[in-house]
């Protein structure tokens, strides 16, 4: 009798781990490839080469340490994404600064929170977004910015925040402008800097990140240059990035997408970063893609749906791209057909992983089958391990459900301040415990289930939506749906529908609910079917359930049946 598969996976692989910071690894870059474009922002009409951005990062970096910055100390950046952005990113990660990403979407509660959470010395902030003036939003909680003299903040809420720096060239009182910092360094600045930058350990905290909050208080993810580095080197060593590709980041900046993927990505293998917009735009990436001859392009799926579905994307020649990554959600199969056909990628790919492994942990290769792309999320990644465990913590065998647990250089020191909470979910043997249910084939890909918590329970019966998402897809008529689970008095929960039409197409709830009656099985039927013309959503691109089971809640009056 053959013994029996179980759900683990080691990725190997011939390349080894970058055993270095990402200072180093930034000049090494810059040092190869000088002349060749590292960064193109197309709205803000700038085109830097390595060399440039090499001198600009030196010079902020030089401008943070004549603020007084120091080793460790805590930088906020709080924008959209713009050359400013990756500016001090590189400068932050040379010094030995840890640089603390926030969300372009918060308000002044959010902000509150999170710069005194970790004790943030200075923050550099956009000058506005739409609707939202960054600064005034700012002094909602600190007003003393307007009676400093110094420039130096003494603030009653914000006691640990002393430096405000701006990206505009706008005078203002007790702000430091963003151009103020770039002042050409000097030999002995530079000299300093360089003493500095070799003092740094490749294992030191460096970046910051904040969970979305959904189920409490925002964590902080603590990431080393170890891990952030790596991850991004080896999504560019999945999709074959080299100096020749240019990679079309229509992803936020703050979200490791954007900064590890996009980021660390191109500069570990010379590419090109190229910014469309401050956010999403499904235009403005049609024209940058066409214009810089992009070569990849990320997103995830609702970003790649609004670029197809928009009523110029034949007037685009986007010929010039092979491959990129499509994240954060499910992926129908319909769509990424048509991203491979029409968008000319035919090597895209689909990348698993979460904040607090940096953030990549599965991904499907160039070459792997449509089926493969979509139902899957690919094999472990290299120089990682998987298991799937059940509710005893032994691993299942391979074809069973349960938890996905990763353990390797990925995986995050802890949240900041928060032991509890890092216990919670990474255990004494160093497993990073994600809260999603995945099943492992014989070949090692890895089937996203879904989450723990988002798991409705019928009667009972364990019920998974991302299943019934997946099935709901293939209806003509659905552009996007969630599915929920609200609260029943008869059978616990039941599923409800949340769905977007495609533009131009009618259908009603009844004929959602008909269609899964012929083709599924009952219990998996929603007994509720709303239609929405957008979801909420996160600043990232993913859609807020349970922000759609309180909207759903109110609207369908569960106090009556609770």
């Amino acid at each position: 009798m053959e013994p029996v598969q179980l759900s683990y996976a080691y990725g190997a692989s011939s390349q080894p781990l970058l055993g270095m910071t990402i200072g180093e690894k930034f000049d090494q870059a810059c040092t190869q490839y000088a002349d060749h474009d590292a960064i193109i922002s197309v709205y803000q009409n700038v085109r830097l080469s390595y060399q440039q951005l090499q001198d600009k990062v030196n010079a902020f970096a030089c401008g943070l340490l004549t603020l007084g910055l120091q080793k460790g100390d805590r930088l906020a950046i709080w924008s959209p994404n713009c050359v400013e952005w990756t500016i001090t990113q590189f400068a932050a990660f040379k010094v030995g600064i840890i640089l603390v990403n926030f969300n372009p979407a918060y308000k002044s509660s959010e902000l509150e929170y999170v710069l005194n959470k970790v004790s943030c010395k200075a923050i550099v902030l956009a000058s506005q977004l739409k609707t939202t003036n960054y600064l005034d939003v700012l002094k909602k909680i600190a007003p003393e910015i307007d009676d400093s003299e110094t420039k130096v903040l003494d603030a009653i809420k914000l006691p640990y925040l002393k430096h405000i720096i701006k990206i505009d060239d706008q005078e203002h009182k007790g702000v430091h402008r963003f151009t103020d910092l770039l002042l050409p360094p000097r030999l002995e600045q530079l000299s300093e800097l360089q003493h500095l930058s070799q003092q740094l350990q490749f294992d030191d905290t460096i970046n910051i990140q904040f969970t979305s909050g959904t189920t409490g208080s925002p964590k902080g993810t603590m990431l080393t240059h170890n891990n952030i580095l790596n991850n991004g080197y080896f999504v560019g060593e999945s999709i074959h990035l080299s100096p020749v590709d240019r990679v079309c980041i229509s992803v936020p900046l703050f979200h490791c997408f954007g900064m590890v993927m996009g980021n660390l990505a191109c500069i570990t293998h010379g590419s090109t970063m190229v910014y469309p917009s401050p956010v999403f735009n499904a235009l403005d990436t049609l024209n940058a893609i066409e214009q810089e001859k992009c070569t990849a392009a990320y997103g995830v799926p609702t970003m790649f749906i609004g670029i197809l579905e928009h009523e110029k994307f034949n007037d685009f020649d986007l010929s010039s791209l092979r491959t990129g990554i499509m994240a954060g959600s499910p992926c129908p199969k319909e769509i990424m057909q048509r991203v491979m056909d029409r968008m000319h990628m035919e090597q895209i790919t689909i990348c698993y992983g979460m904040t607090e492994t940096a953030p990549v942990s599965a991904q499907s290769s160039t070459d792997d089958s449509i089926e493969q792309r979509v139902a899957t999320v690919g094999r472990v990644h290299p120089h990682l391990e998987v298991k799937i465990i059940d509710e005893c913590g032994r691993v299942v065998p391979r074809g069973t459900a349960g938890e996905l647990c990763v353990r390797g250089y990925s995986v995050m020191l802890g949240y900041w301040d928060d032991f509890d909470k890092t216990h919670d979910v990474i255990d004494n043997a160093r497993w990073m415990h994600t809260g999603d249910i995945a099943e492992m084939d014989i070949h090692g890909y890895i089937q996203i289930k879904g989450r723990i918590k988002d798991m409705v329970i019928r009667g009972g019966e364990n019920l998974f939506p991302k299943e019934i998402e997946d099935f709901l897809y293939i209806h003509k008529a659905v552009s996007e749906v969630q599915v929920i689970g609200v609260p029943d008095p008869r059978y616990g929960e039941e599923l409800c529908a949340c769905i977007i039409l495609h533009e131009g197409h009618v259908c009603s709830a009844e004929d959602i609910r008909q269609f899964c009656i012929e083709h599924i099985s009952h219990n998996k039927v929603p007994k509720y079917v709303y239609f929405f013309e957008q979801f909420p959503m996160t600043a990232s691109g993913k859609a807020q359930k349970f922000k759609l089971q309180e909207v759903m809640i109110k609207t369908l009056n569960i106090k009556e049946i609770a």
